[in-house]
């Protein structure tokens, strides 16, 4: 009956019910999570969001939000063995609504592909800070509701610094129009906030007033080797005090990731030609002259070499270099996918204590899996670090209840963290994977708080059930 009236609604060619049709839309891109959903729908406007939401709700039926299905958490597929949900894809809804250059301000459908809101910014020489791997298919409301970060958060902070406006699909199927394109607005609780990050539990995210940035005329980008995450966070100070907010890229890597890449994804080599057990990526951007930014550029990695910090580097010499440098670092995921399972872990501690964080953690896997490889890849600018025990896929196999064997690694890995005043999900969001995770180590009070803030939203529980708050 639901279906019917859903078709009524919406009409026939915005529903999927057949399995074949809706196979993309029940399972995560790695494979690793799958659900059943009574149907798919995709509506093309606000409007037809908000019928497809009010009749879920008078009918008990949950609903799902999905955007690009990017997540590395599985949060954006049914989850398995619950009441099949209603799959709400907004990937028809990818309309640029205004770009205002004066306001520095983009106003975008929440279904907008992440890269054509970039280029969209770039064409009215502005840019859209916010970038990460997944940015030719991740779209905009599914960033917002992940609070996405990437690879520019140390300059430009991550999704929640570069939102200023949503409207909202609620769970009883009013619609919340808060698309204001304000700096500042101190008339009370700033709703915004609450979806930001909620994972679709709250609401539906539809649109989005976005904030633009100056599109920098110059950048120098450099690929560095060397011994030790230690020699990385003095680097990075020495950046910070010669380059201060011209910094809008610093990313750490070890051998291993940096061999996966070369090894599963075609057409990507090593960038410098010893082998060294780290590398960084470092950019520099401005507005200013291409010869200052290189000069500055220049200074720091000498001073760097002075210290004895650096064993190698390279500086692009071309905007077709930089493309391949960062390339070779946006294509992690794809190498890690490639080459075996991969345990990705999300934590964040302070920018110093990033070493003791790895050597620690890396110490506390070993004690219950001897010798496996640890594939790191961080955001070192912000202390975001991502931690992967890697398993072949033959050692992967092998393991009865891989379960209950990962969440015990991955919580070798987050109690490390935690011993260090950090966190354990710094921009992948919580999803299925980090439930356990939420009961363990948030605070009561915390958790009762955002019970509180769901149950005032979504008192029936119908959306995105079973996913950020655990029971």
């Amino acid at each position: 009956m639901l279906i019917d009236l859903l078709k009524e609604a919406l009409g026939e060619n915005a529903l999927l019910t057949a399995p074949g049709d809706m196979e993309a839309f029940l399972g995560d891109w790695r494979g690793r999570y799958r659900g059943d959903a009574l149907c798919v729908v995709l509506p093309a406007d606000t409007g037809q969001v908000a019928a497809a939401v009010r009749l879920c709700a008078q009918h008990s039926v949950p609903v799902l939000a999905q955007g690009g299905n990017t997540s590395l958490c599985g949060g954006a597929v049914p989850n398995p063995g619950a009441p099949p949900p209603v799959i709400v894809s907004l990937q028809r809804m990818r309309a640029i609504r205004s770009i205002n250059v004066a306001n520095d301000t983009i106003s975008v459908d929440a279904g907008c592909v992440l890269a054509t809101v970039q280029q969209a910014a770039i064409d009215n020489n502005r840019l859209y800070p916010v970038s990460l791997g997944a940015e030719g298919s991740c779209q905009i409301g599914g960033t917002i509701a992940t609070n996405a970060g990437g690879t520019g958060v140390l300059r430009y902070g991550n999704m929640r610094e570069n939102v200023l406006g949503l409207e909202v699909v609620l769970p009883d199927g009013e619609i919340w129009d808060g698309m204001r394109a304000l700096r500042k607005n101190n008339t009370g609780y700033d709703l915004k906030h609450l979806f930001i990050g909620s994972e679709g539990t709250l609401g539906i995210i539809t649109g989005a007033v976005l904030k633009l940035h100056p599109l920098p005329s110059a950048s120098a980008v450099a690929w560095l080797g060397l011994d030790s995450p230690e020699a990385g966070v003095e680097i990075l100070q020495m950046f910070r005090d010669r380059c201060g907010a011209r910094i809008s890229g610093f990313e750490l890597m070890n051998r291993n990731q940096a061999a996966l890449v070369v090894e599963n994804v075609p057409d990507r080599q090593h960038p410098l030609a010893g082998d060294f057990e780290w590398h960084i990526l470092v950019e520099l951007s401005d507005t200013a002259d291409a010869a200052e930014l290189d000069a500055a550029m220049s200074a720091a990695l000498e001073a760097a070499y002075e210290k004895g910090l650096i064993r190698d580097a390279v500086i692009a010499a071309s905007e077709a270099q930089r493309n391949t440098l960062w390339q070779f670092r946006h294509s992690v995921s794809e190498a890690n996918k490639k080459g075996g399972v991969g345990l990705s872990t999300d934590c964040a501690v302070p920018i110093s204590a990033v070493p003791e964080f790895i050597a620690s953690a890396t110490e506390a896997v070993r004690a219950i899996e001897p010798g496996l490889p640890m594939v790191i890849v961080s955001h070192l600018g912000d202390g975001n670090v991502h931690l992967i025990p890697f398993f072949s896929f033959d050692r992967w196999a092998e393991i009865e209840d891989r379960e209950a064997y990962a969440n015990r690694i991955r919580g070798a890995v987050i109690d490390a963290a935690i011993r260090l005043d950090g966190t354990f999900s710094a921009e992948h969001g919580i999803g299925a994977t980090l439930l356990g995770e939420m009961r363990r180590c948030k605070s009561p009070v915390e958790l009762a708080l955002m019970r509180t803030i769901k149950r005032g939203l979504d008192p029936r529980d119908l959306f995105n059930p079973g996913r950020l708050l655990p029971n």
